[in-house]
């Protein structure tokens, strides 16, 4: 199949279920091509709608906690431009600081933080001028906001927060915006989460493309709206 090159591109990393195979099934229906990534070789619900996205969706392998795998990535895509980058990345751990091993807690912040940050660093030069880059984080990594609930998670997503910001210091011409994409019913979200799919995605699009040519960086939550650092 001919690619339509005038069909704007997006990135997807993390898209091989939950709220990151939504997002890369939101942008298919909006027209966009879409690369996303998976972390394993099996096949996967991503793998699945590319049989049925007559060539508008590939997909490629990357696990974003080893570098080696990040670079590989880089290189496989070298020719390729996107006009969105979209990070979405995540692990949950509900021990509390008291109970959590070193371990579990280096790869809380490898996973949530540093590996989100380390492809955002090596993919910026493949965003087109004028392109989006973002990233998923949480309304629990916002300092003001937390509870102190969730307490690993929410640390690693506010260090997320925190390295975006330094990213985005050091590229004020860019596009970057944080994505609260609310508690969402997913493996990691859990089942008493009150938001569907359905009601959070299509307003993380939205929310997402509003941002399209604006300088600058913002935390904004699935309704557009401001959440506080």
């Amino acid at each position: 199949m001919e690619i339509d090159v005038r069909s704007p591109t997006a990135l997807i990393i993390g898209a091989s279920r939950g709220l990151g195979l939504a997002i890369a099934e939101e942008y298919l229906r909006r027209g966009w091509h879409v690369t996303g990534t998976v972390r394993r070789a099996a096949r996967t619900a991503l793998h699945r709608v590319a049989d049925r996205s007559k060539g508008r969706l590939t997909v490629e392998k990357v696990d974003i906690v080893k570098p080696a795998q990040i670079a590989a990535l880089r290189r496989r895509l070298a020719e390729k431009r996107f006009d969105l980058l979209f990070v979405n990345a995540g692990i949950m751990n509900d021990d509390t600081i008291a109970e959590v091993s070193t371990a579990d807690f280096t790869r809380m912040m490898v996973t949530n933080a540093l590996g989100p940050m380390r492809v955002v660093e090596a993919f910026e030069d493949l965003v087109k001028r004028g392109g989006t880059i973002g990233v998923m984080s949480s309304g629990l990594g916002s300092i003001s906001w937390s509870d102190g609930y969730l307490q690993v998670y929410s640390a690693s997503k506010a260090a997320l927060n925190m390295l975006m910001k330094g990213f985005a210091a050091r590229h004020a011409t860019r596009t970057t915006v944080i994505i609260a994409p609310g508690w969402v019913r997913t493996d990691l979200g859990g089942p008493n989460a009150p938001l569907s799919i359905a009601q959070s995605i299509p307003r993380v699009v939205d929310v997402i493309t509003s941002r399209t040519g604006k300088r600058g960086l913002l935390f904004l939550n699935y309704r557009g709206k401001t959440v506080p650092w």
